[in-house]
């Protein structure tokens, strides 16, 4: 059993994907479109004579891009990453969603796994600490820049 990729026409990625997967071939494990892949989708199967079989019913399905890929590869595509990925304690930010939308801020503490960020607004006139979620919050200005 292996992963192959498959090419695709651009932003048909997850029609592709689903399309193979409702083919209900027993030989054809997994399908996978993720956002980060433009124009392909990775599908575990057991070999690609299968797999070339299918993609010949489906729209906007190219081809199989020679040679086939371990887990190992497609690894990092199946855990999310945190919101709070690449903000550092001291970071300028600026919230983009709640109550405080458009205020400044800077970072006080990170909180990975709660993906949660607690800043505290530069207009305030009394420093109040925030807590706000990693997708709330903008990096505007980071110190490791």
């Amino acid at each position: 059993m292996s992963i192959y990729a498959v090419k695709t026409t651009a932003s048909q990625e997850r029609t592709v994907a689903d399309m193979i997967m409702t083919r209900e071939e027993d030989d054809i494990h997994a399908a996978l479109a993720p956002d980060s892949l433009t124009s392909y989708v990775m599908v575990e199967a057991e070999d690609d004579a299968i797999l070339s079989r299918v993609l010949e019913e489906i729209p906007h399905a190219r081809s199989i891009v020679p040679g086939e890929s371990g887990i190992g590869e497609v690894e990092h595509f199946l855990s999310p990453t945190p919101d709070v990925e690449g903000i550092a304690e001291g970071d300028i930010v600026e919230l983009v969603a709640g109550p405080f939308k458009g205020e400044k801020a800077q970072v006080q503490r990170i909180d990975e796994g709660k993906d949660q960020v607690t800043v505290e607004l530069y207009e305030a006139t009394v420093p109040i600490p925030v807590t706000v979620r990693g997708d709330q919050i903008r990096v505007l200005d980071s110190d490791e820049r």
